[in-house]
């Protein structure tokens, strides 16, 4: 079994991949995670989990596996990152009522030491039900938008506002799990299963 890492802090990755047949450790980048606004959401999310995963190599022994990701929302042209504060999930929680949007996951995996490298990305839509101003208000006193694209996280309570997708639920979530698969099968010889 090759030694496999994960960039990420993300409790949710971290839980994805305990599921399946691979040993792993986390080491979370330290990058800066800058969102331009004249660059598309498939490279932005592409390009900031490379940028994850590369950091994560150039720290960690030679031949490991690095696994980085990278979720964004897509919404009326521009790119929702994480809220600033409560404010800011607020705006983005509103402006998302009764809308679609998408959600993008870049995906990297870099072979540390070595030009091995595969970058990818998932694309979902996502439809949010019409939000009165006092479910957002609750929902915020969960404090579960903090750190989340768009302000809310579809495997947590805000579940309730999202009423449809089209695509990939762990995508989502934020670890495209079937494309992550694919990757490692095809390029890493690893299989989650």
């Amino acid at each position: 079994m090759k030694y496999v890492v994960l960039a990420s802090s993300s409790s949710r990755r971290k839980e994805f991949l305990e599921k399946y047949n691979i040993k792993f450790k986390i080491q979370e980048s330290n990058i800066q995670e800058n969102i331009y606004d004249n660059v598309s959401p498939e490279t932005t999310a592409i390009s900031l989990a490379f940028q994850k995963a590369i950091n994560v190599a150039e720290n960690i022994e030679k031949d490991s596996i690095i696994i980085a990701a990278d979720t964004i929302i897509y919404f009326d042209n521009k790119i929702l990152g994480k809220p600033k504060d409560k404010q800011d999930a607020k705006k983005m929680l509103l402006n998302l009522s009764g809308k679609e949007h998408y959600v993008y996951t870049g995906i990297a995996i870099v072979k540390s030491g070595t030009n091995e490298k595969k970058v990818d990305y998932s694309k979902t839509k996502v439809k949010i039900r019409n939000l009165s101003e006092d479910m957002i208000d609750n929902y915020l006193l969960e404090q579960e938008y903090e750190d989340k694209a768009g302000s809310y996280a579809i495997q947590g309570k805000s579940e309730i506002f999202v009423e449809s997708i089209e695509g990939s639920y762990t995508n989502v979530v934020g670890l495209p799990i079937v494309k992550l698969d694919k990757l490692l099968k095809e390029y890493f010889e690893i299989s989650l299963i």
